[in-house]
């Protein structure tokens, strides 16, 4: 028995673990958030690897990039690609906002509009520095890890051979942490299983239905992005299947959608990544940044969506500014936000502010946050792979025949 699971591929496992989730949750409703600490402990062991992976894989991508044109070269392509999806994930969410009444008949009183402080461009700059490494690492602040395994990187590349034993260990320690993401993912469909029952049962459809309108909105401009954008892109800037490409990113997907949390799919991505023959240093290197950066679906599609609903359900007109200020803040917003559940609010808080909105309006769709946080977070993680795989195929930094071999079940070997 264990021997004939052992061969089923890992995505029917996630997929099938989902399913059975969402069944179950269906048919015990309340009772089958019993199950939440199955996915609790697959969320806690993936938190464990967070920050050393994306230390140890950070410093790793730079100094196998070198300091060449190269590094230049690839980090320039990856956030042109990070800000083209993210505009065009503002101008759908606008586009689908305008076209639905998602308000209806509901019209909610306004009260004043509070102060918000919102940090300058200069703090976010700051906010970026670790004062303390070590406590950033303790802490979980992935952006400050991130600058500060970059410049470790860079350090080691200048030093050149007096720091090879840094850099070895270092290498070391991410083969490590690579070797030990394999095991925790093992747990994947049991935790992807434990949460979507919890969901399921937690919130159940009948809640649902008064804010139908608004999540089916959410859940059509992110499938709209997905499919058409991301897979346009994989179709005809990188000359690849999409069908191949979604296919084998589907258990990160899942994974994404499960979890609500970019960073917490970081393993499962990676593993994605490696199947579709994008080789390891640009991997470790486009993904924790797009945890970060990348976020089409919670500050693009989200805020754009949730700023016209409510706009409608407090009946505010908005004009061609307002359009077009959601649309600007809407895409920069998430620049040094955490790829965790719940970042989302505060690129909707700047949103609203930004256009004087009432910011209470946030209490109203509170309460389903984790059912579009769970489609947010999909369309992130895809979009940050599509990155991978359409920058990687420019660079040289992907490996065709790995991307069309079905035998995704071996993640120890990758392009080079």
């Amino acid at each position: 028995m264990w021997q004939i699971i052992k061969k089923i591929p890992f995505w029917q496992k996630v997929l099938a673990g989902f399913i059975l989730g969402v069944t179950l949750g269906i048919i015990l409703g309340e009772g089958a958030t019993q199950l939440k600490p199955l996915g609790d402990l697959f969320i806690a062991a993936i938190k464990m690897l967070v920050a050393p992976l994306i230390f140890c894989a950070i410093v790793v991508s730079i100094t196998s990039l070198g300091t060449g044109a190269s590094l230049k070269r690839l980090s320039f392509k990856t956030l042109a690609m990070f800000m083209l999806t993210g505009t065009i994930a503002s101008l759908i969410g606008l586009t689908i906002g305008s076209l639905i009444d998602m308000g209806g008949t509901l019209e909610l009183a306004t009260t004043e509009v509070r102060e918000r402080n919102i940090p300058g461009f200069s703090q976010v700059l700051l906010d970026m520095i670790p004062v303390n490494p070590f406590a950033s690492l303790a802490e979980g602040k992935v952006l400050q890890i991130i600058v500060f395994a970059a410049l470790v990187g860079i350090a080691i590349n200048q030093i050149g051979e007096k720091a090879e034993p840094l850099k070895r260990t270092i290498e070391a320690g991410a083969e490590v942490m690579f070797q030990l993401t394999r095991l925790v993912l093992q747990l994947t469909p049991i935790g992807v299983f434990g949460l979507m029952a919890w969901v399921v049962g937690e919130y159940g459809l009948s809640m649902l239905l008064p804010l139908g309108k608004f999540i089916g909105a959410i859940y059509l401009a992110a499938l709209i992005h997905i499919i058409f954008v991301y897979g346009g892109l994989v179709k005809f800037a990188a000359r690849l299947s999409p069908v191949q490409f979604f296919r084998k990113a589907m258990p990160a997907q899942l994974v994404a959608f499960t979890t609500a949390s970019s960073f917490g799919t970081l393993p499962a991505s990676t593993r994605a990544t490696e199947t579709m023959g994008v080789s390891k240093k640009y991997g470790a290197f486009v993904l924790p940044l797009g945890a970060t950066m990348n976020m089409d679906g919670c500050g693009g599609i989200y805020p754009a969506i949730a700023a016209i609903f409510i706009a409608q359900i407090y009946g505010i007109p908005l004009d061609m500014t307002d359009y077009m200020l959601i649309a600007v803040t809407a895409t920069v917003a998430s620049v040094g936000t955490a790829g965790v559940p719940g970042s989302a609010m505060v690129m909707l808080s700047v949103t609203l502010g930004v256009v004087g909105l009432p910011l209470e309006g946030i209490a109203f769709i509170a309460a389903i946050d984790r059912v579009i946080d769970m489609i947010r977070t999909a369309t992130n993680v895809t979009g940050d792979m599509m990155t991978a795989v359409v920058v990687g195929k420019s660079e040289g930094q992907l490996d065709e025949a790995q991307f069309y071999d079905d035998k995704d079940e071996v993640v120890g070997e990758s392009a080079s």
